[in-house]
């Protein structure tokens, strides 16, 4: 998307998809019958899928335990800067600024009296207000990065069964998502599925920060804030973890890329983070600084905090550690752009987030052609990019798994997001590269514009459209600029813009 000469407006939100905010065109009158016929396809339905990985072998009881995770130096900032005056730039927003100096949004507000974050402007004078600074944080490793993400080892667990053994609070609870009645471990299991993050990751930090999956009453503080994020946009177990599976996919992404040199917590202090944490601690140090003040958190991120309670749970989290998740050498699969052959489709969305704003900037996008903007009917078609067989299609999410095993925790999948119910693929077919998978819409998430959010992940873990690993699709290679939706896809010397809308620089075609 081409950032134009004013600053686009931080927006704090916590529903699904919230980067995916497109505005497409529309596509010329379609009439019944008109359309080619559906692809031959095969149905998978009714067979037993055989994961394509091999499990780690399980430490032996009572056998020492040797450093979990390779002690790879990550670089940290040693010394914090703290000008007194920053001056805003192109392309800046209050939340980058505030990453920037390691500060809160909410301090750089008040430092400069600023009551709408919307309000800033090229040129701006904002004070920096000063922070408390604290020696490097510990670097004891709390969980490994296979259990951060929702990947291989998570196939063999069974929440539900999990949930009722302990038979506490959880197990009774239900609650209404966009209409539907769900119960705690649909809950569980559904924001573990959309953000990719483990669901035995997801139920210790609950046990850890309330009880709720061991003790029938658990405190009434608990019960509007299990995680103990205590605002009104979080009320109720989904909410607050979707927030905690965002959070952590912000740290764990960033602290890859070498983008998280230190965390605020919930007092002010800032704390580097030891150099030699692997990415998966990093995104609990992360989470929990969100939540405590100093001396919490240093509980929290201690032998003696979460990790306790996890390793109660489930045992020793560096048994179930699967390194490296992602290979150095990955290769994509060859894949196509995701529409049918001799039609201009726009591409609407640079690299931005995969699932929500805290995972990696996994995601382009693609708008059909035509000039009508805003959610309107497209009778075009979303078309496959791999062969592979599609493990998930609800709520204009397809996920499609391009080993063929069965599991979207295994190899490379691909997400198609925003995918009209009507004509979508059923879960269970196999379909081969150019294939359909449904009408591209606004179903699902948060979208101003018809369109196709396409995404891919690798053992669970989102992969970057601006990373080492680009889409390459047809030819045509991903590239970012540093700023989310803006960006470019380059073949053979010939280049399309990412613009929100339809325009002569973001036209491509199969």
């Amino acid at each position: 998307m081409r950032m134009p000469n004013f600053l686009f407006i931080l927006s704090v939100s916590f529903l699904i998809l919230t980067g995916c905010v497109r505005s497409a065109p529309d596509s010329p009158e379609w009439k019944p019958g008109s359309a080619p016929s559906v692809p031959t396809v095969t149905s998978f339905v009714g067979t037993t899928p055989t994961p394509s990985f091999s499990l780690p072998p399980i430490r032996i009881p009572g056998s020492p335990i040797l450093t979990p995770t390779p002690d790879d130096t990550h670089q940290t900032s040693s010394q914090l800067s703290n000008p007194e005056q920053y001056t805003v730039l192109p392309g800046d927003t209050l939340g980058l600024i505030a990453r920037q100096f390691s500060i809160s949004i909410d301090s750089l507000m008040m430092a400069n009296d600023l009551n709408d974050p919307n309000t800033l402007y090229i040129g701006q004078i904002l004070a920096i207000p000063q922070i408390s600074i604290q020696d490097t944080g510990t670097p004891f490793k709390i969980i490994p990065d296979s259990e951060m993400v929702h990947g291989p080892m998570s196939i063999t667990f069974d929440t539900g069964i999990f949930v009722q053994k302990y038979a506490g609070y959880l197990s009774s609870y239900r609650e209404d998502i966009d209409g539907i009645s769900l119960d705690g471990t649909q809950i569980i299991n559904l924001v573990s599925q959309n953000y990719s993050v483990n669901p035995r990751l997801l139920l210790a930090i609950l046990e850890y920060r309330s009880g709720w999956l061991t003790k029938s009453q658990p405190a009434s503080s608990t019960l509007d804030y299990p995680l103990g994020l205590n605002d009104n946009w979080h009320i109720g177990l989904y909410r607050q973890l979707t927030w905690a599976a965002n959070t952590l996919n912000h740290g764990f992404y960033l602290w890859k890329v070498n983008a998280l040199p230190n965390v605020m917590l919930a007092d002010g202090i800032v704390v580097p983070l030891a150099p030699t944490i692997n990415p998966g601690t990093a995104a609990v140090q992360s989470l929990f600084a969100n939540l405590d003040d100093y001396s919490k958190w240093q509980v929290d991120v201690s032998p003696e905090g979460f990790f306790s309670v996890f390793s109660n749970l489930f045992g020793y989290p560096f048994d179930f550690a699967i390194e490296p998740l992602v290979p150095e050498d990955l290769i994509q699969p060859d894949m196509v752009l995701p529409f049918e052959k001799n039609l201009f489709w726009a591409f609407t969305g640079g690299p931005h987030g995969g699932w929500d704003s805290g995972s990696a900037w996994a995601a382009i996008d693609f708008a059909p052609p035509g000039e009508a903007q805003g959610c309107v009917i497209s009778h075009e078609w979303v078309s496959a990019v791999a062969d592979g067989l599609i493990v998930r299609s609800d709520n204009g999410a397809v996920i499609q798994d391009l080993d063929g095993d069965g599991f979207e925790q295994t190899g490379w999948t691909v997400l198609y997001m925003h995918i009209d119910g009507i004509d979508r693929v059923a879960k269970g077919i196999y379909l081969k590269a150019g294939d359909r998978i449904g009408h591209p819409s606004c179903e699902g998430g948060i979208s101003n514009g018809t369109h196709v959010h396409l995404a891919r992940k690798f053992n669970g873990e989102w992969i970057p459209a601006d990373g080492s690993v680009p889409f390459d699709l047809d030819g045509w290679v991903s590239s970012g600029i540093g700023v989310e939706y803006d960006g470019y896809l380059t073949r053979n010397g010939q280049q399309v813009e990412a613009f929100d809308g339809n325009n002569p620089i973001n036209q491509i075609q199969r």
